[in-house]
């Protein structure tokens, strides 16, 4: 008997964005619905059409999302926040997006990270008096849409329990097992609804098993299960779980009475025997083999040994083969990667290939022809090839990270004295105004950028070009009134990749894109070998920036973390021993910019939160080595050198005393979509630093009223003194317009003055 196949989940962009270009001429009143949704279903046709050849047996539906499958789901059960106004009749997509991005009357819904990935979920929102009802039929019509193609596919759904936790109670006064109980008669209703349009697979899931829950909320799973299976007794659950092992939740999750289970065995290989042990008869086990958030070719001959032990233990008919979790995480085919060194490359697998994968898996536990063990040890020798190729090692590299020494990690001085030196040589006036880093990456900048890297714009015309761009922004930003400026970065195409682009042991792809949120892709680096830099990387245009005004211009990094969680990371050392070869290389740039009399440096660490483990246990050794190689990138300025760094979607309550350790002089991070809440838990622990929460959502085309940034700074003022408070964007401004950036900044600025005319306005 074969073994079944499945996939999670596919990326929705398409292999050349092509959703992201269809998003942004929609939004831009540029096409209508109709067209939009016209590349929605060819998206769609075309990516079942892949699976399908890939052999996949049971092909994920209602995975694809014209934004955020989390924002989906409160869509489909009718979770709208009131102040989007009454949707009788089911949202429209100007509601739908206008909770993603906001509108003139309405802020857009919070926005944080899907557990430890760079991808953002739109957070749900509960309110006393939400009518839960079917408001979508989503996830049938994509089914029938795959149906009427001959494919029968598996719906995917995002689990209640799920849901719920992930969502923000904003009264904070209601019960999460009574909106779960609520929303049950929700998904029994829509669950109706797909056995009867010939569903006969729902793939249900629920990543937050995979987390540290408290009896209550692990008592929600049992008595949700029980509701759900009966209400469609046609229908199979496979209940999914990703991005971490069960442990003690892996019984709890095996008893639930659902047709089978997903684990993630490339995240967790170590809940694999438990799980057959523990399984009760009939469970179908589905094994994640394959890494669905990595890049690197599957050792092929561990996954076979997982999945015959599974057999061994199940038979044939009771295990299905996948992907470890949705391959949203990863680009979409390697085929168009031709330009890279082919042995590289060989160590490859984007989403295509990753099926491919998973398809001979489960060829070689059933027929293990001399077809199938020719590919089994051709993938034996590209794995052997990878681990003794030269430039993977340098041993410069190790040595300079096994002689770092304990002083290496804490600069000259505490933050009171070093403080008091910078205010003498960078003097400022209270609540300072500055950016995030980045300015409008117009059209005009992107294509001069293309132009340059095929070659058809010299050099010398490209710099120019660059150099005007920077010399506008400045006097800008000396026109609004801002008191610590930036260059605008308009020579990096990404925060990531333009450092990787010149450091040794990155390797890039020309359409390698990956989703971060709604229309925003990004290209991450390969970190494949040592990390070294050559050359100063940034000095050149921090030092010109500089030349052009009396006011102080930020010097703009990347940090360490954000360089390994934002990258496809080498799976053959430690993320440690990685990050702390990346530190090294932003210690030397901090030193040569400070050499070039830049005052101010801002080394970024979005990321940080973002690689911390989901398990409480295994956190505290990630914090240890994170913080470590953020000191380590600064720790070697000098006092009178102001280092900032920013944060932007994070979850700070539970890392926020490492961020304290991290020592920054001035912490920015966002703060405008949840009011300023983000500042209570910097308060409560007592944060020493400075610090400058974020009054404008960048990543919402809605301009904040100055009003409503004076309300915003003088909450902030009631946490913070004034000589510890900055005010800024919440984020970079690159994907903003120039009409919008303008009138928020000249908005922030207008309000901060008034603060600061105000003595009234104290903690």
């Amino acid at each position: 008997m074969a073994v079944v196949t499945g996939n999670l989940g596919f990326p929705r962009i398409g292999a050349h964005r092509e959703l992201k270009f269809a998003l942004e001429q929609f939004w831009s009143g540029n096409s209508e619905t109709k067209q939009l949704q016209t590349t929605a279903c060819e998206l769609r046709k075309l990516h079942w059409r892949m699976q399908a050849d890939s052999g996949i047996d049971q092909i994920p539906s209602n995975d694809f999302s014209l934004y955020d499958h989390v924002l989906d789901t409160a869509v489909l059960v009718g979770a709208v926040p009131a102040r989007y106004g009454h949707q009788p009749d089911g949202v429209d997509l100007t509601t739908y997006f206008a909770m993603a991005r906001g509108n003139d009357s309405a802020p857009a819904m919070e926005m944080t990270k899907w557990f430890d990935t760079n991808y953002h979920y739109i957070v749900p929102e509960f309110e006393a008096g939400m009518d839960f009802r079917v408001a979508s039929h989503k996830p049938v019509e994509e089914f029938l849409e795959a149906k009427a193609l001959g494919l029968m596919t598996r719906p995917v759904l995002l689990g209640p329990v799920s849901f719920v936790l992930l969502g923000k109670d904003r009264s904070q006064r209601l019960d999460r097992g009574a909106i779960v109980k609520a929303l049950l008669e929700v998904y029994c209703e829509l669950l109706k609804d797909l056995e009867h349009a010939g569903a006969v697979w729902v793939q249900i899931d629920e990543p937050c098993l995979g987390l540290d829950l408290a009896e209550f909320d692990l008592a929600l799973f049992g008595k949700a299960y029980e509701q759900l299976v009966g209400c469609a007794p046609g229908l199979k659950l496979l209940l999914a779980t990703y991005f971490s092992g069960l442990r003690q939740n892996l019984g709890r999750a095996l008893s639930l009475p659902v047709a089978g289970v997903h684990l993630d065995l490339v995240r967790a290989p170590d809940q694999l025997l438990p799980a057959l042990t523990e399984a009760p008869a009939n469970l179908t086990v589905s094994l994640g083999l394959v890494d669905g958030r990595g890049i690197w070719r599957t050792d092929l001959d561990r996954a076979f040994k997982q999945a015959r032990d599974a057999i061994g233990r199940l038979g044939p008919d009771r295990v299905q083969i996948a992907p470890s979790c949705s391959l949203l995480h990863v680009p979409v085919d390697l085929d168009g990667e031709s330009h890279l060194d082919p042995h590289v490359r060989n160590w490859l697998a984007f989403a295509k290939q990753k099926l491919a994968e998973v398809k001979l898996l489960a060829r070689a536990v059933t027929d293990p022809s001399p077809e199938v063990m020719e590919q089994f040890r051709e993938n034996g020798r590209v794995l052997a090839e990878r681990r003794s190729d030269s430039r993977v090692y340098e041993p410069a590299v190790r040595q300079r990270v096994a002689a770092i020494t304990h002083e290496m990690f804490s600069r000259p001085s505490v933050f009171d004295v070093r403080t008091s030196k910078q205010s003498c040589v960078t003097p400022l006036p209270l609540l300072p105004i500055t950016t995030i880093g980045s300015f409008p990456q117009t059209r005009e900048v992107r294509q001069a950028r293309a132009a340059y890297r095929s070659g058809r714009l010299p050099e010398t015309q490209y710099e120019d070009l660059l150099r005007n761009q920077i010399k506008h922004t400045i006097r800008i930003q000396e026109e609004i009134g801002l008191d610590v400026l930036v260059h605008g970065e308009f020579e990096r195409n990404d925060m990531v990749e333009y450092f990787g682009e010149q450091l040794k042991g990155f390797l890039f792809t020309s359409n390698g894109w990956v989703q971060s949120y709604g229309s925003r892709c990004v290209k991450p680096p390969i970190l494949f070998g040592d990390v070294s830099r050559p050359r100063p990387m940034t000095v050149a245009w921090a030092r010109y920036a500089q030349s052009l005004t009396r006011l102080p211009v930020k010097g703009m990094l990347t940090g360490p973390v954000t360089m390994l969680e934002w990258s496809f990371v080498r799976d053959d050392l430690t993320p440690a021993d990685t990050c702390f070869q990346i530190a090294l290389a932003l210690r030397d740039e901090v030193k040569d910019l400070e050499a070039a009399g830049i005052r101010v440096i801002q080394v970024d660490e979005p990321a940080l939160r973002e690689g911390l483990p989901l398990r409480k246990s295994d956190r505290l050794e990630y914090l240890q080595w994170a913080v470590d190689a953020f000191r380590l990138a600064t720790a070697g300025a000098k006092d009178e050198t102001q280092i900032h760094t920013h944060m932007c979607y994070s979850e700070f309550q539970v890392i926020l005393e490492a961020v304290k350790r991290m020592d920054a002089d001035v912490i920015s991070i966002e703060a405008a979509r949840s009011e300023m809440e983000l500042l209570d838990e910097f308060a409560e622990k007592d944060y020493p630093n400075s610090i400058g929460p974020g009054v404008y959502d960048v990543h919402s085309p809605r301009v904040p009223s100055s009003e409503e940034v004076e309300t915003l700074v003088n909450k902030a003022l009631r946490v913070f003194r004034r000589d510890r408070l900055w005010i800024n964007p919440d984020c970079g401004l690159k994907t903003r317009g120039w009409e919008e950036v303008r009138l928020a900044l000249t908005n922030i600025v207008a309000a901060t003055r008034r603060v600061r005319d105000n003595p009234q306005a104290e903690r």
